[in-house]
């Protein structure tokens, strides 16, 4: 058995800044089958940063406090406090506070929870994001580098940079 404060999570943040409150809370339980992630979205910040999918694990998200928007290449959906939200393998989504959604200033409070696996494989995550040698978006390849940042490398014509804060 295993017990943790919120507040007793370290904080991880994404390396390009999309978020300020993120406490990874599988790591602290040491879970093995489960992922989840703790948190706090002001105005303009996102869960991830940019439409994504998890090829190998299914998400769901919990909205405790405020009104978060998830972006999928065909709807937004706001998911209020007290809702929650599923996407499976390989469905595209992005998360965020959306500052024009919900009450002024609010800030998200949430959790992100994944399976299988508590920890998501980097070659199994997908980005959609503008190429600059097909000058359109495209899907891209993710992994986690030194800086931190990230790699993408464009599915459809290889072209790699990366991403940091």
């Amino acid at each position: 058995m295993e017990k943790v404060a919120i507040e007793d999570v370290r904080k991880e943040l994404n390396p390009m800044g999309v978020h300020s409150v993120r406490r990874p809370v599988s790591d602290a339980l040491g879970t093995e089958h489960f992922a989840m992630n703790y948190f706090e979205l002001e105005p303009g910040e996102s869960f991830s940063g940019g439409m994504h999918t998890h090829h190998d694990q299914e998400e769901v998200f919990y909205v405790q406090e405020g009104t978060a928007t998830f972006e999928t290449p065909d709807e937004d959906v706001v998911v209020e406090a007290g809702e929650l939200i599923r996407f499976a393998p390989g469905d595209f989504q992005m998360g965020y506070n959306d500052p024009e959604v919900g009450e002024e200033d609010e800030t998200v409070v949430g959790f992100a929870l994944g399976a299988p696996d508590s920890k998501h494989d980097w070659e199994d995550i997908e980005s959609i994001i503008y190429c600059q040698d097909c000058e359109e978006e495209t899907g891209h390849g993710v992994d986690l580098v030194e800086g931190p940042a990230f790699e993408m490398t464009c599915l459809d014509c290889g072209n790699s940079f990366s991403i940091s804060s």
